[in-house]
Formats: C-alpha cells, sequence, structure tokens
C-alpha cells in the first residue's frame, strides 16, 4: 500500500464522520426543538439572558 491510497482512506473515513456527527446532531437538535418540556436556550427572546444555560 503506498501513500496515496492510505491518504484517500483518510480522507474518506473523516469525511463519513464528519457526516455522521452532522447527522447526529441535526437528529438532537429537532427532538429538542420538538419538545414543549425542554428548557428554552438563553438566547431566546423571551428568557433571562443571566439564567443558566439549558444545555449544563
Amino acid at each position: 500500500m503506498d501513500w496515496t491510497t492510505l491518504t484517500v482512506a483518510l480522507a474518506f473515513v473523516t469525511m463519513i464522520g464528519a457526516v455522521v456527527f452532522a447527522y447526529i446532531s441535526k437528529q438532537k437538535v429537532e427532538n429538542r426543538m420538538n419538545d414543549s418540556s425542554a428548557r428554552k436556550s438563553t438566547l431566546a427572546e423571551d428568557k433571562d439572558s443571566h439564567a443558566k444555560p439549558a444545555d449544563v
């Protein structure tokens, strides 16, 4: 195996990993947006900006 094969394989695995990570993150965000009992973000218009963050 020469270095070009290794480079292509690493690039492909990295891209697949990034896509999987983005998909999982998107699913978590959408689930949180659809959950009416989830705490509001401190960036929400009607939430105090000095309150404890929702994700902590």
